[in-house]
This record gives C-alpha cells, structure tokens and sequence, in this order.
C-alpha cells in the first residue's frame, strides 16, 4: 500500500526527578515562581506522530513515506528509519532549525511539567502534497502537525481527490471548529481517543451520527479498554491484548494506527484490523520509547493466535517480500 504520512516528527527528552513537585510550589508565591529540579535521569526517544505510525508500518512490511519538515539534526534520525524500511525522501530539513522536541520532567507521583518546541515542524506548511506529482499515494495519513499545514493538507487531498485518514488529535484545541468539520466531512475515516472525540463534538457540534454520515468509518481508542470501531449502524468493540508488562505509554495510539492500516490496505474486515492495532500497540505499551519495540512478521502472527482468530487472514504478513 502506498501510504503517505503528514504529521509530527520529533524528539522526546524525557526526565525524572525523584521528589514531588508539589513540595516546592508556594502558593502564595505563584506570581514570582522560580524552580529548578535536579533530574536522577534524562533519556532522548526517537518520537512524533508521523514518524511513530510509520515505524510500526515498516514493523510489518510497509515502506511507508514520511512527509514532513524536520531539523538539521535529524542526520541519525533518517538512518534509524531507513534503516527499518521508512522512506524519508520527503523529509524535508529546514536550514537553521531544530527537530521538533517534546521536554518532559517526570516525578515520583507521575505528576508532570513538560514543554514542546515546534522547530522545524512549524514550516511544515511549505510541503505541498502537490509535490508528489505522479506518484500519489493511496492514502494518505493527516495527523498531529503545524495547523496550517494540516489545513493545507486536507485542502490539497479534497482537491486531488487522495482518499486520507484525519487524526487531528492533540491539535483539535488550535483549530477552528470549520477546520475541524471540512477534515471531517471529506475524510474516509476520524481516529480519536476517547476524550478527543468528546472535544471534536463540543467544537464542532457534529454527534456521532452526524460524523459517521460523512466518514466511512469512526475509530475511537480506549485504552485499556481496546478500542471502538463504527461504521454505519454497526459498532465492533476491540479488546486489547494483555500486556506482558506496562513499560511507558507514549506512542500507543500511534502504534494502533500503524497496525490498523496495515490490515486495512491488505481490504480486512473492521474487527481484524481493529485486532492488529490493539496488538501493534501492545507491543508498543511494554517498551520504553514509541520506537522502542521491534519484531518480525512471524513473531506478530504468532502472537496474534493466541489472542484472536483470524481464519488465515494473516498469512499474507508471513510472505511479505523482502
């Protein structure tokens, strides 16, 4: 399947501090706050909504391509993912400018400050899907990115007539409830969690059925609880797959997304590809990182058995080319 991904391409500094926050906040002092934390720990993951959906693609035999703006630090990034199978042709480096990075300090209690620096992500906006020329993709993935580049890239597939998934996700909150509704309205599907989807319906006002007679399919992740596939009048609830372990939560969402295209462009039922996503993310939940996991084709099948019964379904990923 020729999948295009729009969005995010970042990296996450992640740190531990090993007291409370709350311990060093005066209340009465908030007006002239200054703190510093000295951090036990301090990792840097290779992250960004882009980036993460197609490394759970490349995991499962896509070669999906990356289309975003990324910093000139972004050299060992590029290796990593083309390394794995991702092609990064359209990763464009901005001269003069970081990758997008998330800055997140953690402490005992999990309560947590954190910043983000949009970097080269905020001259997303300057790729055109245009660009693609004869080679369009047949899909394409609008997730997480610089707003007006999302804007632009749902402009650019109604015009092309691209058939594309709209993820607006975290940037629901920055933009204008009509951007909202055309993403929706000329998307095949809307991919949301669970709070996401209660924010899409207060800014745009649309319900569940009013969306599910635009799209031809609603995802809604769970959590723990799986996920939830609507189309029509029919609702497949996705239970997820135990984890062996719970190692960080970061990319989750991504990785369901990575393993619910795959088994959508391989023309799977709803409760398959519902099924590979919980697994893809499970995978993902028990590593450290969003691009922390790894696996191969038989090892995924494998362990999708003991789960669910895919009547043979998958033994199209155990003879994916090389």
């Amino acid at each position: 399947m020729n999948v295009v991904l729009t969005g995010s391409v970042a990296y996450d500094y992640l740190m531990f501090f090993p007291g409370q926050f709350r311990d060093h906040i005066l209340p009465d002092k908030l007006d002239i706050i200054s703190l510093s934390f000295h951090v036990e720990s301090m990792v840097r993951l290779r992250g960004g909504n882009a980036s993460n959906i197609a490394y759970t693609l490349a995991m499962l035999g896509e070669k999906p391509r990356l289309f975003a703006t990324v910093g000139e630090d972004f050299d060992e990034y590029r290796r990593w993912l083309n390394g794995v199978g991702v092609d990064t042709t359209w990763a464009q480096v901005i001269p003069g400018v970081f990758t997008a990075s998330f800055f997140a300090n953690t402490d005992r209690t999990n309560a947590q400050i954190a910043s983000f620096y949009p970097g080269a992500m905020a001259y997303a906006s300057s790729l055109s899907l245009k660009n693609l020329n004869d080679d369009l993709p047949d899909l394409v993935v609008i997730s997480p990115n610089d707003p007006e580049a999302m804007k632009r890239y749902v402009d650019e597939c109604q015009e092309l007539d691209l058939p594309y998934f709209y993820d607006p996700s975290q940037q629901i909150v920055r933009l204008e409830s009509e951007d909202l509704r055309k993403g929706i309205v000329g998307a095949q599907a809307l991919f949301v969690n669970e709070y996401e989807f209660a924010l899409i319906q207060k800014a745009t006002g649309m319900s569940k059925a009013d969306i599910l007679s635009q799209v031809k399919f609603l995802v809604v992740t769970l959590g723990e609880r799986g996920a939830l596939i609507s189309c029509g009048s029919e609702d497949y609830h996705i239970p997820c797959v135990p984890p062996e372990k719970i190692a960080d939560p970061t990319g989750v969402g991504d990785a369901f997304r990575g393993g619910f295209i795959k088994a959508y462009g391989f023309g799977m039922d709803w409760e398959t590809c519902g099924q590979v996503g919980v697994l893809a993310a499970t995978y993902c939940l028990e590593n450290h990182g969003p691009q922390g996991h790894s696996y191969n084709p038989k090892e995924f099948v494998e362990r999708f058995r003991r789960h669910f019964d895919d009547r043979g379904r998958l033994d199209r990923l155990l003879y994916l080319p090389t």
